[in-house]
Order: structure tokens, then sequence, then C-alpha cells
């Protein structure tokens, strides 16, 4: 999984939960992206902890060899439907297929898991049920259920996680959804009630359908980025602004592009949450264009931890709207 640069976390013996958080961390709050641990190599707070570096994943699975493997989807570009075959009471008509109004005369006789929600959804758009779909890597789960891999073929667009029993985001009951602030345990991960089993002969996942991207648009699963506020307008812009501004945010970039050299101890998040709301601040006063100045952050982050993909985002997303929130000038400048 991480050669292929999917990033991995141990799952605690014989199940499919993440492996126990330390002592610290248990009796402690703090921010999970943020936890002191994975400095040091730890696997506290699962898919947060999840990685591709190989020294890691072999310190961790030498320390407990018998560990499942779970994957986090959002930076691995994964998007898993996970349909669940759980006895439970059905619900209404309008909560099966969120946003979609199932009319009375539907025989929905029989109807009792993920499996019939998403064929049901699959025939309302007249398109292949994901269930059957033969292109795609499909692993058999040992409570009966399926999951379901697709590549997100547009990482510009991130896919967030949600549960089929959701009121508020939701694909089809008993469907849940594995992409951004999610993770989906690996085939061969062996829990007390069985094997994780891929299905068919196909082993890689194949590009999400259109169709299903345009569901999961319609389902409210799009991460839509807080907009920073509106800068405000210059007086004049000139050259030599920009360049004072530049001149005050390139060695923040460059610092943060340097913690590549090391794994870890190098303040990467303290780095870039520097860059990032100094960035805000210079975007806020007009000196410095706001599309190009978070696609340089995320560049430059990408660079030094290409397998934190998700976690730089949030760092950037929130130090810039911070930082224009408090617009400045660089020194000198009016």
């Amino acid at each position: 999984m991480a050669s292929r640069q999917w990033p991995v976390h141990p799952l605690a013996p014989g199940r499919k939960t993440p492996a126990a958080n330390c002592a610290e961390c248990r009796t402690r709050s703090h921010d999970p992206s943020r936890c002191p641990c994975h400095a040091r190599g730890g696997w506290c707070h699962g898919f947060h902890s999840a990685t591709t570096d190989p020294a890691r994943i072999d310190g961790w699975w030498g320390r407990e060899p018998r560990a499942g493997v779970g994957v986090s989807c959002g930076p691995a570009g994964l998007v898993v439907l996970d349909v669940d075959a759980h006895a439970a009471q059905v619900p209404g008509r309008d909560r099966l297929l969120p946003g979609i109004g199932i009319p009375d005369q539907v025989d929905l006789d029989g109807l009792a898991s993920g499996f019939d929600t998403l064929a049901l959804l699959a025939a309302y758009r007249g398109q292949q049920n994901p269930a059957e779909d033969e292109t795609t890597l499909r692993v058999r789960t040992p409570s009966g259920g399926l999951h379901i891999w697709y590549l997100n073929p547009e990482p510009a667009t991130r896919f967030r996680s949600s549960t089929g029993s959701s009121p508020r985001t939701a694909l089809a009951w008993q469907v849940d959804v594995r992409a951004h602030g999610g993770y989906i345990v690996a085939p061969a991960t062996r829990t007390p009630a069985g094997v994780y089993t891929p299905a068919g002969a196909v082993r890689e996942p194949a590009p999400l359908p259109a169709w299903l991207a345009t569901e999961l648009t319609r389902t409210g699963h799009v991460i839509r980025p807080s907009p920073l506020p509106a800068p405000r307008p210059a007086a004049k812009t000139s050259h030599a602004r920009y360049g004072a501004a530049e001149g005050l945010l390139e060695p923040l970039l460059e610092s943060v592009r340097e913690c590549a050299a090391l794994s870890e101890g190098t303040g990467f998040t303290e780095k870039l949450n520097r860059a990032a709301y100094t960035a805000g601040g210079l975007v806020g006063a007009g000196h410095l264009n706001q599309d190009e100045t978070r696609r340089r952050l995320s560049e430059a982050a990408h660079y030094a931890r290409p397998h934190q993909h998700r976690r730089s985002e949030s760092i950037i997303d929130a130090a810039l709207s911070a930082g224009a929130s408090r617009p400045f000038h660089p020194r000198g400048l009016a």
C-alpha cells in the first residue's frame, strides 16, 4: 500500500479500529493533527498518523506484527464506498436516498441493506450498480459487506467521509463513504470474524465514475475551502510593492521546503503555519494574489511532506484565513 504512496497506519490486532493512542494522548485532549507523538514516530490518532515512510512503517509493524493495515483515504486519493449489510430497522422512504423522493408506488419489499439502496440509486440514474463493478477493486468484509475502491480522478475536488445513517450528509442508507477524514481497512486484514478478501480478479481501484462524483457533489460531500476575507483594495499597485512582499514571504516558504531534509524534528507545522499566516496578512492588505499565494504554500508543503497533504491543507487554510483577517504592510510600504 505505502509503495503506491498510500499513507497507512496500524489497526489494533484482530480489530478494524486504529491502534490505541499512547498514554499521554489518552489522558489529555489536543488537536490530532498537532499531536506531538507524530514527530516522535508514534501512531496516535489513527489516520492522522498515516505515513508512507518505509522506516516508520517497518518500526510500527516490527513493534506489533499482528496489527492490521488502515489506509488514509484522502491523502491516497481514494473514494471508497463501504456497503453495509447490518440488521437494522429500515428508515422511511425519505431517508433511503437523501434528496431523492421515492414514490409510494415503488415496491420496497425486501429492501434490507446498503446493497439494496446502492442498487436503487444506480437504477434511478440508469447506471451500473457499483457493487457489481468488475473493473475496480472490491473487497468482501467479514460482516458480509463490501468495500468498493475508486481513485479520485480530480484531486482538486476533495470529498468528505460520511456514514449512511447520517441525517446531514449521506449517499444512501447503509452506504458509508470513506474519503478525506477517513480510512479504509486494507485487503488481507484479519479479525476474529474473518478476513477482508478481494472479490473478483481486479486488484487496482478504477477512476471514480462521473455519475458517482455527481451524486457525491449533490449530497454535500465536496469539501469547500473556507473563503478568505476579501482583500482591501490597494491605492496603487507596483512591482516594488510586490517585491517587498515577496522578500518577506519567500524566506518563510524556503524554511518550509527545507523540512524535506528530515522526516521529523524540523518544526514543519510551526514553519508552515507562520508562512501561511504571514501570507494571509499580505493577501488581506492587497500585496499578494490570493490564489497564487495559496498555490505556492501548497507546493512548498507538498515538497516537504508529500504524505501529509490533508494535514498541510488544513494548516494552510486556517492560517491564511487568520492572517487575512489582520492585514499588514511590509515595513517601508504605505
